[in-house]
């Protein structure tokens, strides 16, 4: 199988069985889902989903965090992981949006990666939930899904993201970064692959029939 072969057989399934996909996250604007991505490394979306009603009750805006201090935001923050940090990260953006960025959400990859608690994955996120660009955010789910299907062959996260973005249509990239997460979330996990159940393993480079398990 070419990987041209590969790439069309994944993308056709996700496009014909999930045409819309979106992040979990629960949000209503830009600095919301900037906030909830932040908090949701190496946490569940479920429980990020549990803490912001009331984080975002308490600070709706930029201002309005960076007014509070890390002690405050900490009581909200602090069931998820690495509170401590997170709510250090998330005043520094909150006043670097109000000092630099005029209270907006920035729309570029060097903008936004200036943010405190922002790199590369979270940028991307942001890119094209919020701004409708061709972005691939890869976070583990991803690095660890496009490399056992065979999609890339990468060691870094940006090897990855690079190897998708060569092969994935500009318009469906942001699509291909749901749909590949959302598959190591739920089928192509990372201690217990459910390869029997998997609807796209006949694309998968490292599926091996009698036994159900990826190589490796």
């Amino acid at each position: 199988m070419t990987i041209k072969e590969r790439y069309a057989g994944v993308l056709d399934y996700f496009q014909h069985t999930q045409p819309n996909p979106t992040t979990e996250l629960q949000y209503n604007n830009a600095f919301e889902i900037l906030v909830a991505v932040i908090l949701s490394a190496q946490c569940t979306d479920k429980r990020v989903n549990m803490v912001t009603p009331a984080l975002f009750a308490a600070y709706p805006t930029p201002q309005l965090m960076a007014q509070a201090s890390v002690d405050d935001i900490l009581h909200y923050v602090k069931s998820v992981s690495y509170p401590n940090s997170k709510a250090l990260h998330l005043k520094q953006m909150s006043q670097m949006l109000v000092e630099k960025f005029g209270g907006e959400v920035p729309d570029t990859m060097e903008a936004l990666t200036q943010l405190p608690g922002v790199g590369r994955k979270t940028a991307n996120v942001m890119l094209g939930l919020v701004f409708g660009k061709a972005a691939i955010a890869v976070d583990t789910h991803v690095f660890r899904v496009a490399n056992r299907l065979g999609l890339a062959n990468g060691k870094t996260p940006l090897e990855v993201e690079k190897a998708l973005t060569r092969h994935i249509p500009a318009d469906l990239r942001f699509k291909a970064h749901h749909w590949i997460l959302l598959h190591g979330r739920y089928v192509c996990k990372s201690q217990r692959p459910d390869c029997l159940n998997c609807a796209i393993k006949q694309w998968c480079k490292h599926y091996k029939p009698e036994d159900c398990q990826p190589r490796g």
